[in-house]
Parts: C-alpha cells; sequence; structure tokens
C-alpha cells in the first residue's frame, strides 16, 4: 500500500497526538477496498474532516480541496506533500478532472467531498455531480461517508464526532445510463440520500448516550 512519505509521517507520528483535539469514534471502516479505484464521498463540516478521514483509514486518501488554500505556497506545498491537488469550484476545471481521472485509473481513493464546499451549520448542502461523472465514467465505486457531531451541528474541539461510511455504491446503481445532466444530478442526489442515512443512524446514537 504506498502511501506519499509525509502523509506516511502523520500517520505514523501524528495521529495519536491529535486525536486529542479531534477525538471520533469510527464505524464501518472495512466498507473501504483493501485496493482499486474508489470515490470515497462525505458531507463537508470541518477544515479537520480530510484529517478525520486519514486517521480512520489505512490506504491514503488523495483529496480534491479548493484551489484557494493553494495560494499560498508554503500551505500549497504542504497539501500536495499530503496527496491533495487544487480545484477550481464551479468552473468544471479540467485540470482537477484530470488528475482525478488519472489517480482513479492508477487505482487510489479519491477522496470528494459532494458538497463542494463547507457547511457552516453542519445541515446538508446541495450535492455536487463532480463525484457521480467521475464514478460513472471510470467505473468507480462510491464509498459514501458521514461525519456527525453530537448536536448535528459543526463539530468542535476536544469534542467527540462520529465517523462512519456506508457500503460500497457501485456504478450501476447510480442509475446513469447516458451521462445527462438529469442523471448526474438525481444520482448525486442518490448518494447523499445513503451519507443522510448514515448520519440518522449516528444521531440516534448520540441521543442514546453510547459515545
Amino acid at each position: 500500500m504506498k502511501r506519499t512519505p509525509l502523509y506516511n509521517f502523520g500517520k505514523i507520528f501524528v495521529q495519536g497526538f491529535l486525536k486529542y483535539f479531534i477525538p471520533y469514534k469510527v464505524n464501518n471502516t472495512e466498507y473501504m477496498p483493501e485496493d482499486g479505484r474508489v470515490i470515497v464521498c462525505c458531507n463537508h463540516v470541518s477544515i479537520s474532516d480530510p484529517v478525520r478521514l486519514a486517521f480512520t483509514q489505512h490506504r491514503q486518501i488523495f483529496f480534491m480541496s479548493k484551489a484557494e488554500l493553494f495560494e499560498n505556497k508554503a500551505l500549497g506545498l504542504l497539501l500536495s506533500s499530503l496527496g491533495a491537488f487544487p480545484v477550481q469550484r464551479g468552473r468544471g476545471d479540467k485540470t482537477a478532472i484530470n488528475k482525478a481521472a488519472e489517480l482513479l485509473q492508477n487505482e487510489q481513493a479519491l477522496g470528494v467531498f459532494i458538497e463542494g464546499t463547507r457547511s457552516k451549520t453542519g445541515e446538508f448542502l446541495q450535492p455536487k455531480a463532480g463525484a457521480v461523472m467521475l464514478a460513472y465514467k471510470y467505473n468507480a465505486p462510491i464509498l459514501p461517508c458521514c461525519i456527525t457531531a453530537k448536536d448535528g451541528g459543526v463539530p468542535k474541539m476536544f469534542h467527540k464526532c462520529i465517523v462512519s461510511y456506508g457500503k460500497l455504491i457501485q456504478p450501476e446503481e447510480l442509475g446513469i445510463e447516458n451521462g445527462s445532466g438529469s442523471e448526474y444530478r438525481n444520482a448525486s442526489r442518490f448518494v447523499m440520500e445513503k451519507i443522510a442515512e448514515l448520519r440518522e443512524r449516528d444521531l440516534d446514537t448520540f441521543l442514546a448516550a453510547r459515545v
């Protein structure tokens, strides 16, 4: 299992320390395939979301990250060393799409925050079509994931949240036959529904005081 050197360093030497600041409980990590192409689709509620996903999986996840983060050269270098790559949101960024396609064709795990931006309240935003389009074009399964805070809002420092993975969604389950805009929108909503199911379960877990 090949990982970038800095990513590997973080997993070995930093993970245990950071878990005190961003504690979490994780469910169903076994749904991540041990190898092969896969798109991890998650809601987005905090800048620490990629860290939580990285810490809950053995495989390296290569994240699409907003291009603005790469405008600072030092931060951009750090993110690139961790396997992230920039995407211009709302512009049909061909460079980012090509990079995502390359990762999938090389049988890697691609990370996409399906809403395209962070939710300031924790409530779900409208899903974007990029993830399902890539799943359809490159025959990649989607691994739904949800990060849930105790009150359903934005995770807070030192407060435990739940990171849950769902069963793989195979490309043929997306209902995309011709690659039309309406098919992509319907498929995106389908993936978002699977993420919402994880959230409802985890909110019930918090209410039952089992974490």
